[in-house]
């Protein structure tokens, strides 16, 4: 046998024993329980997801009340009737609650309200 393919065949040898070694290291279990302990974790799943948003005129000066009942007939669809409710409270309160919805539909109106020249915002129902 030529020296060089000695070396090769101790060396092939050597490795087939640590991988065998490996391998039996890898399958041998240490003492101990069989599964880790389950602890029971308690979670706040109480989290609000469909809670509305509201959205709020605020008064303002510039405004005709009759402008004001207009765009909320034309942005709401209210009748006269609610329109002008709102409108007087905006108007004698500083702020009125003209809407609650999911949160797209609220930006939609704030927008809309805002498009009018309206001071509007929208914050988290309560």
């Amino acid at each position: 046998m030529h020296p060089r393919a000695a070396t090769v065949t101790a060396h092939r040898a050597t490795v087939a024993v640590s991988c065998s070694v490996g391998v039996g290291l890898a399958q041998t279990r240490l003492a101990g329980p069989a599964e880790a302990p389950v602890h029971d974790v308690q979670t706040d799943d109480s989290v609000d997801l469909d809670r509305p948003w509201d959205v709020i005129v605020w008064d303002d000066p510039v405004n005709l009340m009759s402008y004001v009942i207009y765009v909320f007939r034309k942005v709401f669809g209210y009748p006269e009737p609610m329109a002008r409710k709102l409108m007087l409270e905006v108007h004698q309160r500083g702020k009125a609650l003209v809407a609650s919805e999911p949160r797209e539909q609220a930006e939609h109106y704030v927008e809309q309200l805002h498009g009018h020249g309206l001071q509007a915002t929208m914050q988290r129902g309560s």
